[in-house]
């Protein structure tokens, strides 16, 4: 008995996505574009839950699923049909035995993912029942997927760009509402727009100057050199105002990492509490009771933030607690962002003065901790002036926070100046493209150079064939961003970083 799909709602939206132009020979939609075989794998985590997908896709998808799936009811898969959901068995043909029960999903090309026949089947989400699955499909016929094939044969047949397909390991990998934010504007076009209309003004720049330079004979307008120097600027800055992403793109891929530092006792620790909102790290009056970096992972304006907290950082004390200050200060030089922290209630001493002077103002907050108790010490006059003033005439003002690790006094303050470092001053905002990956970020950098080096020619008048060298350089760096340009083992490089089924 051969199984009937039951009408299932029309699940894929259209694609691509509106004001988007296809690519890569996807001029006409409705073509189907075939891999040379037929690939499955399990699309869903490693390990015991609710549903286990086992995904096919290629030329004989709809047939192995015809052959090993029995459908409650109906009998015949519907060829005109491009979506259908249906309930029933996976069945060994051979044997006649039940393997799992499940719901057979299809999605006909070109409405699917890959743009080739797909088709899923959601079984219950134990490993040996999706291993099963997996070997009876692989004994009918299907080849076992590689890392991100399915998405690289999305690519391959026009579907999606190679920056969009970079977006969707990003999705899966992303660890903050900021990162996922950022994946999801690039798999909806917004780098591959920007940077299409970078390109093809390129390319246009490029074509005027080669007509005046093959047919400089003819009767061809000159070159108009003020336009030329003009339009490559533009080009430049717009270039520049991209690659100005490129550390918060790193910071939502990867996560800032944040290192908190200071001498002993200053409240580093409660720091760290205060920031997680949950006791994390021990707390004590003793000096030198962290001896090892404390790490935890916690989100500040949609951006991960990796946070280290470390051993006091002074001379003396034992072997193991010098080995701690050691690791401080090699976790204060590795860090993409350092708070150091100061206690606003003691003496400054010089202890003070080399730690401040140890700082890169760039990348730096000085915090001044235990506010609560500094008013209290004030109004006792048990110190001398406000140690917030000494502390702000170091790093200025901006690089200056006072808090209250016990009280949350100044928090939201600190945090909202770890934003304003992360993101240059500019704010999050995720509706704008970022760069998300290093290779984004080099190849806008390639493209950025050989737009100022032509900019730099035509400044000069210098020959133009060598200003079209240049333009040719740019275009080049950014075709291979989105894959107009490209080799396989770029291909590889990309897509072998993507987990299997996907």
């Amino acid at each position: 008995m051969k199984p009937r799909l039951i009408d299932g709602p029309d699940i894929l939206h259209e694609w691509p996505p509106p004001g988007v132009e296809p690519v890569l020979g996807a001029e006409d939609p409705e073509a189907r574009t075939w891999g040379e075989d037929t690939i499955v794998a399990v699309s869903t985590a490693a390990g015991p839950g609710a549903i286990g997908i086992v995904r096919m896709s290629g030329p004989t998808a709809v047939a192995i699923c015809e052959s090993a799936f029995r459908p409650a009811r109906g009998t015949t898969l519907l060829p005109g049909e491009t979506y259908r959901l249906l309930y029933g068995h996976v069945v060994d043909p051979s044997s006649g035995q039940s393997v799992d029960e499940a719901l057979l999903a299809v999605m006909r090309a070109p409405r699917s993912y890959t743009r080739e026949d797909v088709v899923e089947l959601h079984c219950h989400g134990g490993p040996a029942s999706q291993r099963a699955v997996l070997r009876l499909m692989v004994r009918m016929g299907a080849r076992l997927a590689e890392p991100g094939e399915f998405t690289r044969r999305a690519f391959l047949n026009g579907r999606i760009d190679l920056a969009q397909a970079e977006s969707v390991a990003a999705i899966v990998a992303a660890r903050s509402s900021g990162a996922l934010r950022a994946s999801m504007r690039q798999l909806e076009g917004g780098l591959s727009g920007k940077l299409g209309l970078l390109r093809r003004e390129l390319v246009g720049l490029l074509a005027q100057i080669e007509v005046t330079v093959d047919f400089s004979d003819e009767d061809v307008d000159p070159l108009d050199w003020g336009s030329l120097v003009e339009r490559l600027t533009s080009v430049q800055d717009d270039l520049a105002r991209l690659l100005r992403t490129a550390f918060l793109g790193r910071a939502l891929e990867q996560g800032v990492s944040t290192a908190i530092v200071g001498k002993p006792n200053v409240g580093k620790s409660s720091l760290l509490n205060a920031l997680l909102m949950r006791e994390r790290a021990i707390v004590s009056d003793m000096p030198g009771t962290t001896r090892d970096t404390v790490e935890e992972l916690m989100e500040i304006g949609g951006i991960p933030i990796h946070l280290v907290d470390t051993a006091g950082i002074r001379t003396g004390g034992d072997k193991v607690e010098q080995l701690g200050v050691e690791r401080s200060v090699r976790a204060m030089e590795q860090a993409d962002l350092v708070l150091a922290v100061f206690d606003l209630s003691a003496p400054w001493d010089d202890a003070d003065d080399r730690l401040v002077g140890s700082l890169d103002p760039a990348r730096s907050i000085i915090v001044g901790n235990k506010s609560d108790l500094s008013r209290r010490a004030r109004e006792s006059q048990t110190i001398g002036p406000n140690r917030a003033v000494l502390l702000a005439t170091h790093l200025g003002d901006r690089h200056e926070c006072r808090v209250s690790a016990i009280t949350g006094e100044g928090l939201d303050d600190l945090r909202a100046r770890i934003q304003q470092i992360i993101t240059g001053g500019e704010g999050l905002h995720l509706e704008e493209p970022v760069l998300a990956s290093e290779r984004q970020r080099d190849l806008v950098n390639e493209a950025m150079e050989n737009a100022g080096s032509a900019l730099a020619a035509a400044t000069r008048h210098d020959d133009e064939e060598l200003i079209c060298e240049d333009i040719r350089g740019a275009v080049q760096a950014l075709g291979r961003i989105t894959g107009e340009e490209l080799t396989a083992d770029l291909l590889d490089e990309i897509f072998s970083r993507f987990c299997l089924g996907k």
